[in-house]
C-alpha cells in the first residue's frame, strides 16, 4: 500500500510488444526497459491511478494490470476528449500494431473517425453515443483492419488512398495521384507517400493533424520526427511528401498513430517541419527495425 492509501501491484506482462501506446497515456509511472514497458512506480493519487487504468483499457495486447484483478469497465475513460474536438478511441488493436485512432467532430456534431480502433460491437455504440459518424479515414494500410467493419457499423464512407487499396479494395472513396483533396469543409486529405505508397495526411480546421505513421512527436529527440526505421516504401518519396506539403501544413495538433501526440503553437510546427524536411532529405534507405524506434 502506498503512503496515500493506493493499492500497490500494477505490473505489465511480458506480452507487452512495446508499442509504447501506455507510455503515452501513464507518462512516469510507465516506461521502457529492455524493449518493453514496465511500471516505474505505483500511483500515489487519483489522476494517477486514472493514468494507469486509461493505460490499460488501451494497450493492444491487455498486458497491463491492476493489483485487485480484472480491468473494472466503469473506470474505462475512453473515448477520451483531448480538447473539445478530437477524442482519443482508445482500445487499441493488435491488428494495426497497437495504432492510435481518433474521432473528430464536426460542426454540425457529426464525427469522423480516423483509423481504428479494436473491432467489437460494444465500443461502436460507445464511439456512436458522441454523435453519428459519417466517415472513416484510414491513413494507410497498416491501419485498415477494421476499417470495413466500423464503416459498415456507422453506415459511414471508408477512405484510403489508391497506393494502399489492395488493404480495403471495399473502400468507398478512393483517394488518388499526391495533389490535396477537401473531403468535407474544413478537412483536406493530403497523399503522403513515402512510409508506404498510400499514406495520406488528414487536416482539420488548420488546427489537427492526423498523421498516421508518417509523422511523430518523439520524446526522445523533443521534436518532430518520421520513421525511417520502419519505412515499408521509400525514404526518399518521404522526404519528397514533405519537401511538397510543408508550406501547406498548419496546425497546432500532431496526431499520428504511433507515436506520441503534442500540441504546439502553429509557427513552433511550421518551423519544425522546414527542419525535418531538411534532415529527411539527408537520410538514407535502411532495413526496417523495430528495435530503433526513437520513441
Amino acid at each position: 500500500m502506498s503512503d496515500e492509501g493506493f493499492e500497490d501491484g500494477w505490473q505489465v506482462d511480458g506480452r507487452c510488444t512495446n508499442c509504447d501506446v501506455a507510455r503515452q497515456l501513464a507518462p512516469g509511472l510507465i516506461g521502457e526497459v529492455d524493449g518493453r514497458s514496465v511500471v516505474l512506480r505505483q500511483p500515489q493519487d487519483q489522476a494517477e491511478a486514472r493514468q494507469l487504468h486509461a493505460a490499460a483499457h488501451a494497450c493492444p495486447t491487455r498486458s497491463i494490470h491492476p493489483p485487485a484483478g480484472p480491468l473494472d469497465p466503469a473506470l474505462d475513460p475512453f473515448p477520451l476528449a483531448l480538447d473539445d474536438t478530437v477524442h482519443l478511441c482508445g482500445h487499441n488493436s493488435r491488428h494495426t500494431a497497437g495504432a492510435n485512432s481518433y474521432l473528430l467532430r464536426r460542426p454540425d456534431g457529426t464525427r469522423m473517425m480516423v483509423d481504428t480502433p479494436r473491432w467489437s460491437a460494444a465500443l461502436a455504440t460507445r464511439y456512436e453515443g458522441l454523435g453519428p459518424v459519417t466517415d472513416v479515414l484510414l491513413t494507410h494500410r497498416d491501419h485498415a483492419a477494421h476499417g470495413r467493419r466500423y464503416a459498415d457499423r456507422f453506415g459511414a464512407r471508408l477512405w484510403i488512398h489508391e497506393g494502399d487499396l489492395d488493404a480495403a479494395p471495399d473502400a468507398d472513396r478512393v483517394l488518388r495521384g499526391t495533389d490535396p483533396v477537401e473531403i468535407a469543409e474544413g478537412v483536406l486529405a493530403l497523399p503522403f507517400p513515402g512510409h508506404t505508397r498510400g499514406s495520406v495526411l488528414y487536416l482539420a480546421d488548420q488546427r489537427y493533424c492526423f498523421s498516421g505513421d508518417s509523422l511523430y512527436w518523439s520524446r526522445t529527440t523533443a521534436d518532430i520526427e518520421v520513421v525511417d526505421n520502419v519505412t515499408w516504401y521509400s525514404i526518399e518519396e518521404l522526404a519528397a511528401s514533405l519537401a511538397r506539403t510543408t508550406d501547406l501544413l498548419h496546425f497546432e495538433w500532431l496526431l499520428p498513430g504511433h507515436g506520441d501526440r503534442r500540441r504546439l503553437p502553429a509557427e513552433d510546427i511550421t518551423r519544425r517541419l522546414r527542419d525535418l524536411t531538411a534532415r529527411t532529405r539527408e537520410l538514407q534507405p535502411r532495413a526496417v527495425d523495430f528495435t530503433a524506434m526513437r520513441w
